[in-house]
């Protein structure tokens, strides 16, 4: 046989024999599976079947579970329940006792109300039977006295009236007296200690300044060609200069005393310059003008630092120092404000009040005159819009406000300052009064005394600062001299204006004494 053929043999036999074992291995494969298939479905069975049993057990005691819970709950409501019916009867009877002892109080308040309508109808008739017992006896007292009950009544008022007006006549003197003894001594020592303490200047300044010339003819300078210098002058400064017969001097007129200080700073710069014409006078006058601005900022620095201050507003400052050249009656108003500030601190130490504000508004009490000349409006009500303006305490606004009793003093500050003020102002030889409103003034004073009944005639005396009063003896009588002395006192500080305080001396045969203050 050919080798080839002998190898195909070969290659068919081996096919042959795979393709058999493949079979056989198949069919043995598949026997295996179906036996672990089948015992898999066994398997599967058994466990469904334990688990089917599992279930239903775990039902059955869950239903037992339940239904014990259920058998508790009911139990517990059962007894909650019974527990609650007993409570509800509890309350039931505690109810019934309580209406039946509301029901008793009300049977004995119905009862007692019955026997207290009987008491009244009982009372009202004793009543009427007292009324018409009391009207039968003012019958026989009338009868009796010869007097009706109204003139009766009236009678008994006007005994009492004159009762009473004695009786207060005297209640107001002994009261006046111990008033008097307690606090004139206290008022008099504070009052003198703060005086005596209190060493401030006063220098009254005219409204007049003298100017030196180093010759005569330096006048003719001065007028100019045909008056032009002078005009020029008078033009810029609104100062009038008065040139007369007067050797070697030349007068500077005029109210307003920083203009007068321009004037006279302009003209003594002219003099010693030696060049005199109008522009040289306008540039002058404007010069000076400003250095006295200066010099005025520079007094109020200096007012501030004497009554040692701090914290006042540099503006309130400059006002301060145009105080300097303005005048109250002849009396300079920043020495005056400077002394008012020194009396009210030493005032302010002896009563317990803070010092450093009494001197703040002792300082600012007259600041409204810097400007009352330029605002209209009384100083007192510039100087209160200044003070609001800069945002003064409101403690000293109201002393500034109350100084003249323009409104009410409510603080012990403001009665210092109104003090301080009268003290300063009423000081002999402090302030310039003209004859015409001096002699105006005391009669007025004469005349209001003389308007009430019973006086007879009146005399102002110390300079306006006493009056003394006599009254007809059969007008008045004792006990109504000391109420005519207060009525005439208390008209006199409600219409007159005066500096310090008036005594008020009413003569009978016996004197009672009163100050309006």
């Amino acid at each position: 046989m050919p080798p080839i053929l002998t190898i195909v043999v070969a290659v068919v036999a081996a096919v042959v024999c795979g393709v058999v074992c493949f079979f056989a291995g198949s069919a043995h494969r598949r026997k295996t599976a179906e036996a672990k298939l089948g015992s898999a479905e066994e398997e599967a069975k058994r466990i469904v079947n334990d688990a089917i049993k599992a279930a239903e057990q775990k039902r059955k005691e869950t239903v037992i579970e339940a239904k014990d819970e259920a058998l508790r709950m009911k139990t517990e409501a059962d007894k909650e329940i019974k527990e609650r019916r007993g409570e509800l009867s509890r309350q039931e009877r505690r109810l019934d006792q309580k209406e039946e002892a509301l029901d008793k109080r009300v049977a004995a308040f119905e009862q007692k109300e019955e026997e207290q309508r009987q008491r009244s109808e009982l009372v009202e008739a004793k009543l009427d039977e007292l009324e018409q017992l009391k009207l039968r006896q003012l019958e026989k007292l009338e009868t009796i006295a010869g007097l009706t009950q109204e003139d009766a009544k009236q009678l008994l008022l006007n005994r009492l009236d004159q009762d009473l007006t004695h009786e207060k006549a005297m209640r107001v003197a002994a009261y006046e007296s111990n008033l008097k003894d307690e606090c004139d001594s206290i008022a008099k020592e504070l009052i003198g200690q703060a005086i005596a303490r209190c060493a401030a200047d006063h220098s009254s300044e005219a409204t007049v300044s003298v100017v030196p010339l180093p010759n005569d003819d330096m006048k003719g300078r001065i007028i100019g060609r045909e008056g032009r210098n002078i005009r020029a002058l008078e033009t810029a400064t609104g100062v009038d200069l008065i040139i007369d017969d007067t050797p070697e001097a030349i007068t500077l007129s005029s109210f307003d005393q920083a203009r007068r200080e321009v004037a006279r700073m302009t003209l003594e710069r002219l003099i010693a310059d030696g060049r005199i014409h109008p522009a040289r006078i306008e540039e002058t006058v404007e010069k000076c003008r400003r250095e006295l601005e200066v010099s005025m900022k520079r007094e109020g620095e200096r007012a501030v630092m004497e009554v040692g201050l701090h914290g006042i507003h540099p503006d309130i400052v400059k006002l301060l120092g145009r105080l300097k050249f303005r005048t109250s009656f002849g009396q300079n108003v920043l020495n005056h404000s400077l002394e008012v500030a020194y009396l009210s601190g030493l005032l302010a130490a002896e009563m317990g009040v803070n010092v450093t504000q009494a001197k703040r508004a002792g300082l600012l009490h007259d600041i409204g005159k810097a400007l009352d000349h330029e605002i209209e409006g009384s100083h007192i009500q510039i100087g209160v819009e200044i003070a609001r303006k800069y945002k003064e305490n409101p403690a000293i606004i109201h002393a500034i406000e109350a100084h003249h009793g323009d409104v009410e003093p409510k603080t012990p500050l403001a009665f210092i300052v109104m003090a301080a003020d009268a003290i300063s102002a009423a000081r002999p030889g402090a302030r310039r009064e003209n004859l015409e409103s001096y002699i105006k003034r005391l009669e007025n004073l004469e005349e209001l005394s003389c308007s009430f009944e019973g006086v007879e005639t009146a005399f102002a005396v110390q300079a306006g600062r006493e009056v003394r009063i006599m009254v007809r003896p059969d007008a008045v009588d004792d006990d109504h001299l000391v109420l005519l002395a207060r009525a005439i006192t208390k008209k006199i500080e409600e219409e007159l204006d005066y500096p310090g305080q008036i005594k008020v001396n009413v003569i009978r045969e016996s004197r009672a004494v009163e100050y309006a203050k």
